[in-house]
């Protein structure tokens, strides 16, 4: 039996830019992406913890160490910039494994920071 478990979570990472001309998906900081275990073109769930939105899109590679978190295309509509977020990632994986599986979850501050 295969199951959809929690991989990679960024817990409450703050907005710093919202991008509606821009064709689609959430830009982050690689520094971010490495730590929580997201890698470019992931698919990932986006909750605003201000207003409750909650979307899936995903994920660009942000430069390295910027704070960069970037809601781009329609999603930008979704949040404003200062909004908090979750940002979560899902495995499929055989329940067994699933049992012993670790997820990758980071916390970091207002600025984005580890």
């Amino acid at each position: 039996m295969q199951i959809q478990i929690l991989k990679s979570k960024i817990h409450r990472a703050t907005i710093t830019e919202a991008n509606i001309n821009y064709v689609g998906s959430i830009t982050i900081d690689e520094t971010l992406m490495i730590a929580s275990n997201l890698i470019e073109n992931e698919k990932v769930q986006v909750v605003n913890v201000n207003n409750g939105e909650r979307l899936e899109t995903y994920v660009i590679k942000g430069q390295a160490n910027s704070g960069v978190i970037c809601l781009n295309g329609p999603a930008a509509r979704k949040a404003a910039v200062e909004d908090v977020v979750i940002i979560i990632s899902y495995a499929t994986m055989d329940f067994d494994e699933a049992k012993n599986f670790k997820p990758y979850i980071i916390f970091p501050n207002e600025l984005n920071k580890l």
